[in-house]
């Protein structure tokens, strides 16, 4: 494609010629190429809310999640500047390749792939950090008000509770503060395990250990009031595997959580994942509400000093609390009594 025709392209999708642009696809424009900023024509479409362009685009086969060298994807631009009907036709394209064809997800497994699994490999606990044998942050002192808030969520209804994933502790030393009837934690890390039972955890009153995966432990779980899932070195497909025995294991009315880390590099790829865990706990009878924390001011460049990957990279994290319906048929019974 000459340079004159990608100039063309780029204007009649920024100015939301949909004629034009469907004409000029339809002459072999390439519809992938980027200005000098990188702007593809669907980034420049969706950074102007021009939505019928956006989807002339995408039936044509422009990639959803294709990033400009900022790292921004053309439902970023969107998101950012307001234009709700284009942020809602990339959401839902992205949202349907994923759950068809799941790229994201594949890319960031595919970038793990080869590494040392995470359980043979040592670990490292230093001043407000637990890291691996790369640097890369397992779980950092940050996180200390987002687990806080967690831990509310999850014993909100009392009883007893079930966290998946003990890292630095910060989730169930929150918990512990609700006195729960029941705290049982699943922890796969022999360090960290040793770590636990050095710091009393195992002499604790309500808590009860179960070392080793949590696939491996599921045969020892009872049901719980209310669950919380946090493992690292896992991916969104063991999350997904996790979801499908909570009918078994959470209680009906119960609350479960998990750290919402999907995707935490791009703020439109997380709402895609944000979305798809919400569709998928649907299906398995829970309802879930994303509950907005700013963590900006809780991250600057010292936060990362020493840790080798940044694992999170947005100003807002979005909280879920999901929760498993109540039987109608004991909601009548009560009522009835």
């Amino acid at each position: 494609m000459e340079a004159g025709e990608a100039r063309e392209l780029w204007k009649a999708a920024a100015e939301g010629n949909v004629e034009r642009v469907q004409s000029l696809l339809e002459s072999g424009a390439d519809i992938c190429e980027g200005n000098d900023e990188g702007l593809t024509p669907l980034m420049m479409a969706a950074q102007n809310g021009h939505a019928e362009v956006v989807r002339a685009l995408l039936r044509a086969g422009a990639p959803w999640n294709a990033l400009n060298p900022a790292g921004k994807c053309a439902g970023d631009f969107a998101m950012e500047a307001g234009h709700q009907e284009a942020f809602d036709v990339l959401l839902d394209a992205g949202m349907q390749a994923e759950l068809i064809l799941g790229i994201v997800a594949r890319q960031t497994k595919r970038a793990e792939d080869g590494e040392k699994p995470y359980l043979q490999q040592r670990v490292e606990y230093s001043e407000g950090k637990l890291t691996d044998e790369e640097n890369k942050g397992v779980m950092m002192a940050w996180e200390n008000p987002l687990m806080a808030a967690h831990a509310k969520a999850i014993c909100a209804n009392g009883g007893h509770v079930l966290n998946v994933g003990f890292g630095m502790g910060l989730v169930d030393t929150s918990i512990q503060s609700h006195n729960p009837a029941s705290h049982t934690i699943i922890e796969a890390h022999p360090e960290v395990y040793k770590r636990m039972l050095e710091t009393g955890w195992g002499e604790k009153r309500n808590v009860r250990i179960l070392f080793g995966r949590w696939q491996d432990v599921l045969p020892q779980l009872d049901s719980y009031d209310g669950i919380f899932f946090d493992t690292y070195g896992e991916f969104y497909d063991d999350l997904k595997e996790f979801h499908e025995h909570l009918p078994k294991i959470l209680k009906k009315g119960g609350i479960y959580s998990y750290f919402n880390g999907l995707c935490a590099t791009n703020a439109f790829f997380h709402v895609v994942y944000c979305q798809l865990v919400a569709l998928e706990l649907a299906r398995l009878g829970l309802t879930t509400q994303f509950i907005p924390l700013p963590v900006k001011d809780c991250l600057d460049e010292e936060t990362w000093l020493g840790v080798y990957h940044k694992y999170w990279q947005l100003d807002t994290y979005f909280l879920p609390v999901c929760q498993a319906e109540e039987d109608e048929n004991e909601e009548d019974t009560v009522n009835a009594s």
